[in-house]
C-alpha cells in the first residue's frame, strides 16, 4: 500500500497489474505504486455465479430443443464453449485489479482488455459503502464502493476480505473528512 505498508490477506502487494506495462510513462502503471490485489476467491465467486447463468440458458436450450426442433442443439456448440471461456477468464480478471492508496488519492486498475485506471481523489468522496450480496458472503468476500461529487464516477473495489473492505471503508472515510475539512 502506498503509505501504510498494509498488505490484503491474498499477499499480492507490490504487484504491477496483470498484462501491465513497465514502461515509463504508461498510464496505467505510474511510478512507486504498491498495488493490493483483490482475493482470488473473487475469481471462484465469479465462476460460480457464471455457472448459474449458462445452467440456466443450457437447460432452456434444451427443453426448447425437446419441444421445438432438434436444430436448437446446436445453440449448445455456442453456449458451453462461452462458458468455459468465462471459466478461464475469470481469473485473469481478478488478478488484474488491484487499488492503491497514495498520500492525496485512491487509485483503481482493472481490465484485460480494456484497462482503467481510476484516480478518486480524498477531498471528493462524499461517502464509501461496503457491499456484500449472497455469493460474496458464502466466499467470504465484500465490495467496497466510492461515492463522489461526480455522477459519473464508479469506483468499486470488489473481492475485498471483509476486514480489509471495512478497514479500507474506514480509512478512506477518515482520510475524505480530513480532506473535506481543510478545504
Amino acid at each position: 500500500m502506498g503509505d501504510t505498508g498494509d498488505t490484503t490477506s491474498s499477499g499480492a502487494a507490490d504487484v504491477a497489474p496483470a498484462g501491465a506495462a513497465t514502461a515509463a510513462g504508461d498510464p496505467f502503471t505510474p511510478d512507486g505504486v504498491a498495488w493490493q490485489r483483490i482475493s482470488p476467491r473473487w475469481a471462484a465467486a465469479q465462476r460460480v455465479a457464471g455457472a448459474i447463468v449458462f445452467g440456466v440458458v443450457a437447460v432452456v436450450v434444451v427443453v426448447l430443443a425437446l419441444l421445438l426442433t432438434p436444430w436448437i442443439w446446436l445453440a449448445l456448440a455456442v453456449v458451453v464453449p462461452l462458458w468455459a471461456w468465462d471459466f478461464a477468464w475469470s481469473g485473469r480478471q481478478a488478478r488484474a485489479w488491484g487499488y492503491a492508496e497514495r498520500d492525496d488519492d485512491l487509485l483503481v486498475v482493472k481490465g484485460i482488455l480494456f484497462r482503467s485506471l481510476v484516480v478518486v481523489p480524498y477531498g471528493r468522496l462524499q461517502y464509501v459503502d461496503v457491499e456484500a450480496g449472497p455469493l460474496d458472503r458464502r466466499f467470504g468476500l465484500a465490495k467496497v464502493q466510492l461515492h463522489t461529487a461526480s455522477s459519473d464516477s464508479d469506483a468499486a473495489i470488489p473481492g475485498l476480505p471483509p476486514a480489509e473492505a471495512a478497514r479500507l471503508r474506514d480509512r478512506l472515510a477518515a482520510r475524505g473528512e480530513a480532506r473535506l475539512a481543510g478545504l
